[in-house]
């Protein structure tokens, strides 16, 4: 596995500091090993697994502690993977997250400059950041919207031949690389970015402006009649109404719960409240369990 994911993307790294969570996971293999062969100066956090410690207080499921000691070292980027391994987020050295919608945007935009992005198009879920279909946009590059799930995300990309696609969770598939996610393979994939155009991770998250997010689950008596109820569908569309391009609201049933999920996007936080608590009420009433 270290010989192959050298091959992918054989960057010289000396100079680099870098530290990374393992999650006491999987990563604790291979992670800090394969960055060492390609040069960088490695700190490893959580990185000692006993088969019971994995994700507690760590990795990208829990970064907060990680964040602090970024802002204490000196260190040039910060990744941090889930258990398995088959998604990670990065951290700048600001302690700001850099997650899968940040990734997408920045290797997007570097493989369209390079001509590898097929048909100038990246694939995300449904639940991306707006900020990233707007940067996107402006950018002049297609996003091809899935249902959420990663099996959703690849089965488009290798349908249509796309090259990058992912989640906002870290889990990004380069089908040129893999056919799966792997977490290591993606921050190298950005490490490539930075290395090759000279820039920080903070400069490069610079275009995209994240959107203020709120998610709410509403337990239900039936999905299926609050989909098709005809007050929801209107509440929703006046929402949408109000918030004229600037934000939006996405009402969806979970697969495996008796759950209706209702997120917004908006400029504020408040206006997030606001409007999913609109939505939310309307089906609480009619449909609440």
């Amino acid at each position: 596995y270290l010989d192959w994911i050298v091959k992918e993307y054989p960057l010289d790294l000396s100079g680099w500091k870098i530290a990374i969570d393992c999650a006491n996971g999987s990563s604790s293999f291979t992670a800090k090993k394969a960055l060492e062969r390609l040069g960088a100066e490695v700190t490893a956090f959580h990185n000692e697994p006993n088969g019971i410690n994995i994700n507690t207080k760590c990795g990208s499921t829990h970064p907060e502690l990680f964040c602090e000691e970024m802002k204490k070292g000196d260190y040039t980027v910060g990744l941090t993977f889930d258990g398995d391994a088959d998604r990670q987020i990065m951290v700048r050295p600001d302690g700001e997250l850099v997650n899968g919608d940040f990734m997408l945007y920045i290797v997007g935009k570097y493989l369209r400059d390079q001509n590898k992005l097929t048909n100038n198009t990246i694939v995300t879920t449904v639940m991306a950041n707006l900020g990233l279909y707007k940067a996107m946009e402006r950018e002049g590059i297609q996003v091809e919207k899935t249902q959420v799930g990663d099996k959703y995300v690849s089965e488009v990309m290798f349908r249509d031949n796309y090259v990058i696609g992912g989640e906002q969770s870290g889990h990004i598939i380069l089908k040129e690389h893999a056919t799966t996610g792997d977490g290591l393979l993606t921050a190298l994939s950005v490490l490539e970015v930075m290395k090759n155009t000279g820039k920080g991770i903070i400069e490069l998250c610079d275009g995209l402006k994240i959107y203020p997010q709120l998610l709410v689950n509403v337990k239900v008596t039936d999905k299926t009649l609050v989909m098709d109820d005809e007050e929801v569908q209107k509440s929703i569309d006046e929402v949408n109404e109000e918030l004229n391009g600037n934000g939006r609201i996405l009402v969806r049933p979970s697969g495996t719960e008796p759950l209706l999920r209702v997120m917004a996007e908006a400029e504020t936080d408040e206006i997030c409240e606001r409007l999913v608590g609109k939505v939310a009420d309307i089906i609480r009433r009619k449909y609440g369990a």
